[in-house]
């Protein structure tokens, strides 16, 4: 392949998506578009198969010049994403095959944008590109977050836009700040001040799910649709990741400070996520807390590797198989749901077949998921880091755990009430197909073919499958207990937990903007003999604010919370840079 050609395909990789979005303004071309909008991926999983890592390309004219290139970190990354869109995308021509052309074309515009997002960051080797690519992303899954337009998807979408505005603020800060070194080259090299790192953890946190960061993952991914609850789960949150190892300095200095709480972060996210996940009544959410659970684990990985710059040579390979597992099995999960909702008479054979990603995720032997577990295991022995016991006394802890959560997530899927339907048999094609890759690759990619021959040995089944047979039978306790004593009915947490608490707080604070409230505070003050001659030279004023209230009421939560960031971030950046 010619170097002109390879920058013709490499670029292939987002312009495609976005050539065929710009299709859907001719509504002469729409239901052709509609069929070719899946295939759109199609151009990139193949660049991430044949195309040499070796290949860059120079734009100095493009925004603060761009640069696009596809090395190691990012061809793994680029195979599993293109691949999930590409079968999402066929799963949702048939999802969606029953609604009308102007419904399908809006979830399709949506989708291809939101996928030249996801793909483009992916080969962006610059700062500004990847930011570009990654609000691209983010914002455009706004659209298939409330596609379906009720209530719950409307409450979803306005808290996943306040966290993406939250977070887009957050890394522009940080990409400010690290340009200011003189260098906006991707992976970033050499140290960064504490105050920098921290932008970037919080504003990619917030897309990987950390703690208390993670309350709008449950709410969206219940609200969007089956088929785009795969993506944001799966290539999605991953882009997340990437961000982390493309602008930490990991490999180069060490923080231990920083590492350690990602550490502590990761584990909570770890536990947390399956206490909470416990007490959901809907599939997609219970696999939500899921997520939020899994990339705890791999937020302990970056802590390790800021804390401990040595052991990352070893963590990253690591991190790049969990990554690939977890995104193709919990991919499978949610386009799961529907092929079983809508199987028909073959119901209890698809329920048998969605054990597979889900035993898989919670690390059975001879899987994927033991495989990541033995590497991370591996990794963190190798490390020779004091307190790393600890954390490798917890792990077999996390997947009894992840083995409870499944079996959560299949008690309740099984309760779903079937909806047949003649549209929507198609399903279960590229849904057996992710299935298919997420068992093979495990055993034939190079990455992952040392631990795949590792898992055979003993101690490594029995270390496997320990956790999960003592997951499985707590799993069967609680279920006995819980139908028993109705527990399930009492005990409910709503999706987004903690959001509740935010709510009322974000409450409160709208009362102290609000006119009323300082209407009846300038009434308690002023004697009340003279309010009747304040009233009549302010009425037009009283008239007018609650008028101004209502219209800005919408959105003043965000706008106040964007522009305290600003000031926080304007105050940050210059006291924490001129130090």
């Amino acid at each position: 392949m010619t170097t002109t050609m390879a920058q013709i395909v490499l670029l292939s990789v987002f312009c495609i998506p976005l050539i065929v979005s710009a299709a859907f303004l001719f509504s002469a071309l729409r239901p052709l578009m509609v069929r070719l909008a899946p295939w759109a991926a199609l151009p990139a999983l193949i660049t991430s198969l044949m195309l040499p890592t070796n290949v860059v390309i120079e734009m100095p004219w493009l925004m603060l010049g761009s640069r696009f290139g596809l090395d190691e970190t990012g061809q793994v990354f680029l195979f599993f994403t293109s691949l999930l869109w590409l079968l999402s995308g066929i799963y949702g021509s048939r999802y969606f095959s029953n609604q009308s052309i102007k419904r399908q074309a809006l979830y399709s515009v949506f989708c291809l944008l939101a996928m030249a997002g996801n793909l483009g960051l992916i080969v962006s080797l610059d700062m500004s590109s990847f930011f570009a690519f990654y609000a691209l992303m983010s914002f455009s899954s706004y659209g298939l977050v409330v596609y379906s337009r009720d209530g719950e998807a409307k409450r979803a979408g306005k808290f996943y836009i306040i966290f993406v505005i939250i977070g887009e603020v957050l890394l522009f800060s940080a990409i400010a700040a690290i340009a200011d070194t003189g260098t906006t080259v991707l992976p970033h090299t050499g140290s960064l001040p504490d105050y920098v790192v921290s932008l970037v953890l919080l504003g990619f946190g917030i897309k990987i799910g950390v703690i208390l960061l993670h309350v709008w993952i449950p709410l969206a991914y219940t609200a969007a649709p089956i088929p785009a609850s795969a993506v944001l789960s799966g290539p999605m949150i991953k882009a997340g990741l990437l961000g982390l190892l493309r602008f930490l300095p990991l490999g180069e200095a060490s923080l231990p400070d920083l590492g350690l709480i990602c550490v502590i972060a990761g584990f909570a996210a770890s536990f947390y996520g399956v206490l909470i996940g416990l007490t959901q009544k809907n599939s997609k959410t219970v696999l939500a807390y899921s997520s939020i659970s899994q990339m705890g684990l791999m937020t302990i990985a970056i802590g390790v590797g800021l804390a401990y710059p040595q052991t990352w040579p070893l963590l990253l390979p690591t991190l790049l198989f969990y990554a690939m597992h977890h995104a193709l099995a919990k991919s499978a999960l949610f386009l799961g749901i529907g092929v079983v909702i809508h199987a028909g008479p073959l119901r209890h054979q698809m329920m048998l077949i969605i054990l597979i990603p889900a035993l898989a995720l919670a690390g059975l032997t001879f899987t994927s998921g033991a495989g990541a577990k033995i590497a991370l295991k591996t990794a963190l022995e190798s490390s020779g880091i004091s307190w790393v016991d600890y954390v490798l006394m917890l792990l077999p802890f996390t997947a009894g755990a992840t083995t409870l959560l499944m079996a959560r997530f299949v008690v309740v899927l099984h309760k779903v009430e079937s909806r047949h339907s003649h549209e929507v048999r198609g399903l279960w094609l590229p849904w057996i197909i992710l299935i298919v890759i997420s068992l093979v690759f495990y055993w034939f990619w190079p990455l992952s073919r040392e631990f795949a021959l590792a898992s055979l040995k003993f101690e490594y089944v029995w270390a496997a499958l320990w956790p999960i047979a003592t997951g499985g039978v707590m799993a069967w306790g609680v279920w006995r207990y819980a139908s028993q004593n109705q527990l399930s009915q009492r005990f409910s947490i709503p999706a987004g937990d903690v959001l509740v608490i935010y709510e009322r707080v974000f409450s409160q604070w709208q009362k102290l903007w609000s006119a009323k409230h300082w209407i009846a505070l300038c009434q308690r003050i002023i004697n009340v003999s003279q309010i009747e001659h304040w009233q009549s030279i302010a009425k037009p004023l009283l008239v007018l604010l609650p008028r101004l209230e209502t219209q800005l009421r919408q959105w003043m939560i965000a706008g106040i919370v964007f522009i305290s960031l600003i000031l926080a971030l304007f105050i940050l950046q210059v006291y924490g840079g001129g130090g």
